[in-house]
């Protein structure tokens, strides 16, 4: 008896798609078949978007966030405040603070974060350019919005030490309690930090 397996150029595709961030092979598959059921000029668009995208975006020379000019729109806008400065570990993490509109500052993207383990040190991120923009800058504070596990811990307490030097303040985002969380529900870690970053009321 002959079993039947999907042609070589569709398991291709669904090799593809196994290696993007939370598609297993399940999803990888389900997604394969949508696309290959779908309209022929949505699934054409999208292949072309990516080719695209690929071809023009490139890191921004001066915070290295994605743009698809020599400088992001947040480092050529005069009116940011140019004496703040919000270092995140990826592109994406820069559109969620802005969500907030509650940072006007600037921000530089280290694109990952320290982890021996996996071969990433100082040299494989966008650190050597953040300690270069920082010499004779009108930088006053850089905040550290890391991740909290413990890569992003690590990479926020190596920057403070190379920081704090040159005369610069450093700073943490707060986190704790969820907003309409419950503290029964809230684990050690979080409610102490919680209670360290207490703030008047």
């Amino acid at each position: 008896m002959v079993m039947y397996f999907y042609p070589p150029s569709v398991e291709e595709l669904i090799s593809y798609l196994n290696k993007l961030p939370g598609v297993g092979p399940k999803t990888a598959q389900r997604l394969a078949l949508h696309l290959l059921n779908t309209r022929a000029d949505d699934a054409l668009g999208l292949a072309e978007a990516i080719r695209e995208a690929r071809a023009k975006v490139k890191r921004c020379r001066i915070c290295g966030n994605l743009t698809d000019d020599d400088c992001c729109p947040v480092c050529l806008d005069e009116s940011r405040d140019e004496t703040v400065l919000c270092v995140v570990e990826q592109p994406g993490d820069c559109i969620v603070i802005e969500r907030t509109n509650q940072f006007h500052g600037r921000y530089h993207v280290l694109h990952g974060a320290l982890s021996p383990m996996e071969g990433i040190g100082p040299a494989e991120l966008n650190i050597a350019s953040l300690m270069q923009r920082l010499q004779n800058s009108a930088i006053k504070e850089v905040i550290m919005a890391t991740n909290t596990g413990v890569e992003g811990e690590a990479t926020a307490l190596y920057l403070a030490r190379q920081i704090k030097p040159l005369g610069i303040k450093v700073s943490r985002l707060a986190y704790g309690v969820a907003v309409g969380g419950d503290l029964e529900y809230t684990d050690e870690v979080t409610l102490g930090r919680a209670l360290q970053g207490r703030l008047d009321i």
